[in-house]
């Protein structure tokens, strides 16, 4: 369980902890605003994601998290079953969907497709996590369709908090220099 008591804040002071902490009070859950965490491997955006995805379940929202393979593999097994429209409305419902790992490798050519529905049909209802180490340049390349990508950020960009995490990586604190 990644919860904000849990998080070390002081690892990588680049991270703006009262707007992390505003996140936690889930108001841009209610005013579905989206969230973009940016940073390299291991600054804390899955544990932050996690943490506010679980003070909107304590403020009484309901929040779905999947990892951007989950998404994937789930939309790809509707689409052999002929579920495509049951899924997408499950990844519509909740008031708070949190992606994770966005970037991570080249997606399959079906997912632009499946993210611009989601999204189009979150817009203004629902509040979006995404947490990624690239640069939103590379999300043409990794969705591998640049008018499907626009879209998908022309509707996510339009209420966003943008939080860019710099520094090193958590999980490797205990290296020090001399083991480099």
């Amino acid at each position: 369980m990644k919860t904000i008591d849990t998080f070390n804040f002081s690892f990588n002071p680049s991270i703006n902890k009262k707007l992390i902490m505003e996140l936690y009070s889930s108001r841009f859950v209610h005013k579905a605003e989206s969230v973009l965490l940016l940073g390299p491997p291991g600054v804390g955006k899955t544990h932050l994601a996690i943490a506010i995805g679980i003070g909107a379940i304590y403020n009484g929202y309901t929040v779905s998290y999947r990892s951007v393979f989950d998404l994937t593999e789930d939309m790809a097994e509707a689409h052999a079953l002929g579920n495509r429209r049951t899924l997408v409305q499950q990844y519509v419902k909740p008031n708070l969907l949190i992606i994770d790992e966005f970037g991570m490798r080249k997606l399959p050519p079906q997912t632009a497709e499946d993210l611009l529905e989601i999204f189009h049909r979150r817009y203004n209802l629902g509040a979006t996590i995404i947490a990624t180490n690239r640069p939103i340049e590379d999300w043409g390349k990794i969705l591998g369709d640049n008018a499907a990508t626009s879209a998908i950020l022309d509707r996510f960009m339009h209420n966003i908090h943008l939080i860019t995490i710099n520094g090193r990586s958590y999980r490797l604190k205990s290296i020090t220099k001399s083991e480099k």
